[in-house]
Parts: structure tokens; C-alpha cells; sequence
């Protein structure tokens, strides 16, 4: 992953490339921006640039092609697991390369489903910055820069994010770190400051299309199409390519979670409630967002301006009877529902009582419209 493959954002491109050619790199970059926009690439192909352009050039390519380059180091959320002895980063480097050689714009979801763990919550364990300040003090093996990638920094143990402060203060000279965050709102501000922050914005429809129509075997009507719905995020133009079965389960859970809020059948809403709980929290987790679009896409077409909505066929057909039921009077309350749903998800409060209170609660505001 070069500059070269890197979809849209040339303003970040050229900035980056200036800043490395003139000898003005800050020693620690914070990459942020909305998923899908390209952030691990921009990061891939900034650590290539100073890592495989030196006298080594060439033996830098061939490591750098299979992620093996000595002077690149990743971290990354994991979930530790002594019976499979994966307990740091390095112990699952290899299912980490795969993923990012597979494709460099990848989501969370993506990462679980390659280490197998997708009702867990991964996090970076204090150790690794143990491990990291260990392989600093250490000399360039090619006797250049040394470049850390930390993808997620947000999903760092507080006691490790403390240990990083000083390394981030006083890095070994010609050392990169490269912060990858989805939420740096969740980051410590102390680390926060210790970096410049590069806002990265949503990819135009045209990058997405075009990189749909070089990249994929589709035409160009499906591309502008996919483009259109992925409202800016490359990730989610591969998922609606290749996931079309999980977005129509998504979909008819949407549908029935509505249909049950109206109709207050509280047998079958409890028949709901257990089917989502038995589900994985990922799953869950995906689905309430899946839902709070929905609730968007209906109040927005409300307005009569098609140029505004992302939904495919089904989604458009559902809405144009749905979206009438959500107005003024009700949008924001049924947000702020599955809002706190997913909150209570992700603190692993109990599926049941979570998705049976919300339906309760959708029952109520559905009928205030």
C-alpha cells in the first residue's frame, strides 16, 4: 500500500509527502476521520515512504509488501487468550497481516471476525507498551526511520496509555508513531496533546465510484449506485457489494422491531426481544446502528429530497409508508432509545431486559407521530 493506492484525499497525500521531503514530520501524527475515509492507508503508505526509499530500497519493498519490514511495528486491539498463547500483538501478527494485505480498508467488525472473538471486547493491555519502549531502545535495522502504527489508540488500558506519555515526549530520534483512531474523543487528553491531529474528510462519491469500477467487476450504473449509499465510507461501498444476506436480516429485524411497536403484541414483542438477545453483541451492536440510519433515512425523506437519502430498493419501498410515523414529535425520542440500547449493550447490561424495554419504550413514541 503506496500513496499510489491510496482512494481520493490528495490534500492529506500531498501534505504528508511535503512535510516528510522538507524534514518537518511531527514525531507523532494523529489520523482521525469518519470510518471508510482511508485512515490505515494514509498510515501504510506514509510508514512505506520513509521506511523503503533509502539505500535498502529495494530489499525494504520485499519486506514491506508482506508487512515483514523491521522498523514497522503495529499495535492493535486483541483479546488475549493464554490457552492459544495470544496474549500480545505480536502473537497475532500474522492473522493482523493477513487482514491488512487482504485489504488495508478494513472495519473493527472485520478485525473480530479474523481472530474469531466476535463477542469480545478487544482492548491494547498496558504490556504493550512495554513491549513497544523495549524494541525502540533498540537500533534501526536498516538505519532508518522507526515507524509505530497504533491502530484504535482509543481502545488502550489507561495504565498503558500513562506509560506511552513519556515515549510520546521524547521519542529515539527519526521515530514515527502514527495514532489510527475512530473516537479520539475517547483517547486520554494527554496523549491527545502530544500529537497533531490530521482531520481526514468522508470520500466524495466520485472516489468511491471510481475506485468501484477499477477495483471490482461491476458497471458503472451499480458503482455510482453502491457509491451513492456509502455515504462517504469505501468500507461500507465492500460491505453493500458482498453482504447483501446480513443487510436484509438487518432489514427485516428493522421491519418487525417497528411493526411489533405499533401493533403492542407483547407476546410476539418478547418472542423479538429474546431473538435479538440470543444473538452476539456485535450483532446487536449492528443492528441498533443499523436502525438509528434507518430512523434518519425516514425522517430525511420526509423532505422530498432523494438526493439526501442512502437506501437501497427494499429500504426506499419500506419508507415511503414508514416514514410518515416519524416526525418532530418522535425522531429524536427514538433515537435517543436505541442510542441508550447500544450504550447498555456495550457495557453488557442483559440483551433481554435491553431489547424488551426499547421495543416498550418504541411503543410509545411510534404512536406519537
Amino acid at each position: 500500500m503506496g500513496f499510489e493506492d491510496i482512494i481520493g484525499q490528495e490534500e492529506v497525500k500531498q501534505r504528508l509527502v511535503h512535510e516528510a521531503d522538507a524534514g518537518r514530520l511531527p514525531h507523532a501524527l494523529l489520523l482521525t476521520g469518519p470510518e471508510g475515509c482511508g485512515k490505515m492507508p494514509i498510515a501504510l503508505a506514509l510508514a512505506k515512504y520513509l521506511c523503503c526509499s533509502g539505500e535498502m530500497r529495494e530489499i525494504a519493498n520485499l519486506q514491506w509488501d508482506q508487512l515483514i519490514h523491521p522498523d514497522v511495528h503495529f499495535i492493535f486491539p486483541i483479546v488475549a487468550n493464554k490457552a492459544r498463547k495470544k496474549e500480545t500483538c505480536d502473537d497475532w501478527i500474522t492473522a493482523w497481516r493477513e487482514m491488512v494485505l487482504r485489504n488495508p480498508y478494513f472495519s473493527y467488525n472485520n478485525w473480530l471476525k479474523q481472530m474469531d472473538v466476535e463477542n469480545s471486547q478487544p482492548v491494547i493491555y498496558s504490556r504493550e507498551s512495554d513491549i513497544i519502549q523495549r524494541k525502540l531502545s533498540l537500533k534501526s535495522v536498516q538505519g532508518g526511520w522507526r515507524i509505530v502504527i497504533m491502530w484504535l489508540p482509543e481502545k488502550m488500558q489507561e495504565a498503558g496509555a500513562n506509560k506511552l506519555l513519556k515515549l510520546l515526549e521524547e521519542p529515539p530520534a527519526q521515530t514515527l508513531f502514527l495514532l489510527v483512531s475512530e473516537e479520539p474523543q475517547k483517547m486520554l487528553d494527554t496523549i491527545l496533546s502530544r500529537t497533531q491531529r490530521i482531520e481526514m474528510p468522508r470520500l466524495t462519491e466520485e472516489d468511491i465510484s471510481r475506485a468501484l469500477l477499477q477495483r471490482m467487476s461491476i458497471g458503472i450504473q451499480e458503482s455510482r449506485v453502491i457509491a451513492h449509499m456509502a455515504n462517504g465510507n469505501y468500507i461500507k461501498a465492500l460491505e453493500d457489494l458482498s453482504a447483501d444476506n446480513e443487510n436484509e436480516e438487518m432489514f427485516n429485524l428493522f421491519i418487525s422491531l417497528m411493526r411489533l411497536a405499533w401493533s403492542r403484541k407483547v407476546k410476539e414483542m418478547k418472542a423479538w426481544s429474546e431473538e435479538m438477545a440470543a444473538m452476539g453483541r456485535e450483532k446487536q451492536k449492528d443492528f441498533l446502528q443499523y436502525a438509528q440510519r434507518m430512523i434518519r433515512e425516514s425522517f430525511t425523506s420526509n423532505l422530498h429530497r432523494p438526493e439526501l437519502n442512502y437506501m437501497n430498493a427494499p429500504e426506499l419501498q419500506f419508507t415511503v409508508k414508514f416514514a410518515p410515523f416519524v416526525s418532530e414529535n418522535n425522531a429524536m425520542g427514538i433515537m435517543y432509545e436505541l442510542q441508550e440500547a447500544q450504550v447498555h449493550i456495550e457495557q453488557n447490561v442483559n440483551a433481554k431486559m435491553v431489547f424488551f424495554d426499547l421495543i416498550l419504550q418504541l411503543t410509545v413514541l411510534i404512536k406519537n407521530h
